[in-house]
This record gives C-alpha cells, sequence and structure tokens, in this order.
C-alpha cells in the first residue's frame, strides 16, 4: 500500500528476466543491461551497488550523513544528488548512481536513515522517526559539499523517488540547485513555500496514484504559478500507479518507467552540462 509517506512492495507482477549468459557478462563486467533490468534482480544490482564509494560527511548537530559516490570516466562532472524511497539507501538507489556515472554525472546517494527497512513497517518508523529540521540541514549540507567536489563542474541537481522525491524538493527549497527531478514526491506546498525555488523542476506523476494525485500536484502547480515560477516546472502525467519506476514492485510499469528515465536524464543533461 502507498501513502504520502511511502510504499510496500508487491509481487503481482511477474519478475523481470535476465538471461544467464547476459547476468555473467554483466557480473564479469562485460557488458551493460538496461537499467531496469539490474534493479530488478538483487545479484546484479548488489554487484552494481560495490561499484560505489561509501564516505560520510559532518552535518550540523556533530552528526554525520553517509554518501554513496559513484565517479564518472571525465575528470570534472555535474553532480546528481539521489534520495532514497522510505526503504533507505538501498542497493536500487546506489545502482542508479552507478548508471548515471555511465551518464557521465557525479552521482551521490544520500542516506537519511541510516540502516534499510526489511518491510514496510520498519520503513514507515524511520520516516516518522526522522527530524526534517536536521534532514534539511543535512541535505544543504551535501548541495554545498557536492559544488566543493574536487570532480564537480559546481552544477548540482537533486532526484528522489516517492519519500525521496519530497526530500527532492524540500532540498530545491531549502538552499539553490541547478535542476531538481520528482517522482511521484509529497508536492504540497504553497506559493510562499515555493517563492525561493531558482533552477528548473521535472515532475513525474501517476494517474492511479492516490495519495499523490492530481489534486495534490495541482496545487503545487497552481502554488508555483503564482509565485512567478511557472516557466520553471515540467510535469508530466503516466497512465501508472505510485512506484511505477520501482522494477521491484507491484505497480512497476516498464515502459513509463522508461520513458520517465529518458526524460530524466535528456533533463539533466539539458540543464547540467
Amino acid at each position: 500500500m502507498c501513502t504520502l509517506d511511502g510504499c510496500g512492495s508487491g509481487t503481482d507482477l511477474p519478475p523481470i528476466v535476465v538471461a544467464e549468459a547476459d547476468r555473467r557478462a554483466f557480473l564479469a563486467g562485460l557488458a551493460s543491461l538496461p537499467i531496469a533490468a539490474i534493479l530488478a534482480d538483487p545479484a546484479l544490482a548488489q554487484a552494481s551497488a560495490d561499484r560505489v564509494e561509501t564516505i560520510s560527511i559532518p552535518t550540523p548537530r556533530d552528526r554525520a550523513i553517509t554518501l554513496a559516490v559513484a565517479l564518472p570516466a571525465q575528470p570534472k562532472a555535474p553532480v546528481v544528488i539521489l534520495i532514497h524511497e522510505w526503504w533507505g539507501l538501498n542497493d536500487q538507489i546506489k545502482s542508479v548512481a552507478a548508471e548515471l556515472a555511465k551518464e557521465g554525472f557525479l552521482a551521490v546517494a544520500v542516506d537519511l536513515f541510516g540502516k534499510v527497512a526489511a518491510n514496510a513497517e520498519e520503513a514507515k518508523a524511520q520516516v516518522q522517526g526522522l527530524d526534517p529540521e536536521w534532514a534539511t540541514q543535512a541535505m544543504v549540507a551535501v548541495v554545498q559539499w557536492a559544488r566543493r567536489h574536487e570532480r564537480s563542474t559546481g552544477k548540482v541537481a537533486t532526484c528522489g523517488w516517492c519519500f525521496g522525491g519530497g526530500w527532492s524538493l524540500n532540498t530545491s527549497l531549502a538552499t539553490p540547485v541547478d535542476a531538481t527531478v520528482i517522482y511521484y514526491g509529497n508536492v504540497k506546498k504553497t506559493a510562499d513555500q515555493v517563492k525561493d525555488l531558482s533552477g528548473p523542476v521535472l515532475g513525474h506523476f501517476g494517474t492511479l496514484d492516490k495519495s499523490i494525485d492530481a489534486a495534490m500536484v495541482g496545487g503545487f502547480e497552481k502554488a508555483v504559478k503564482d509565485a512567478g515560477k511557472a516557466d520553471r516546472l515540467t510535469l508530466y502525467w503516466y497512465d501508472a500507479d505510485h512506484a511505477f519506476a520501482n522494477p521491484t514492485g507491484a505497480r512497476y510499469d516498464a515502459e513509463d518507467a522508461a520513458l520517465a528515465w529518458s526524460r530524466t536524464l535528456h533533463f539533466l543533461k539539458q540543464t547540467l552540462v
């Protein structure tokens, strides 16, 4: 079940199957696979996630935050900060970081919880236990760190899914970023709250989503317009449900997920490169 905070997993859809020869080639580093195939296969996701570097940086209140960093081939690159779903920083999000590095970005996946939930009950508890004031301060610290990174061009975007989609927006409202990507995240904001929005925003939403619905997204669109920022907002609707881009969930929609991903990559390259 999905709520404003996150959503559980399901098994209503048949799994994505990767041929054994393709799996072996990928694990040996001899081949690439579509991101959906990697995310849907635990072994492939773990292998991809193992390619990122885990570090920690300081944040206010003497707390550190863990980051999974994937470096691109080129010496300097724009940064994309990834924010996880309510499960936490799992192999799925780390794999997306690795994929973005292949696309020429310095990808940084944050860990706002410190652990990965084993079930929906634990995930919900993590969301409820998060201190939003500290989380905001931590995300601002991550953006500042990303701009100063020796491999960074100085340009930074945020991108998140579900819980992370909401925090992608929260971060870009707390500190200037060059681009913001929201996958079905909580966008319930007023015009006053979005008045400081600086960079362009790309949003992906599902028409079947009962929580992040047309009323909420329409209200966000109006708030952005009332704040005089309408030209910075691009919204896409898909005939899909919440979490349609997650290959491990029952609401996964392969066609819409692929389209959303292609639009995300185009947006990031257009705004950051």
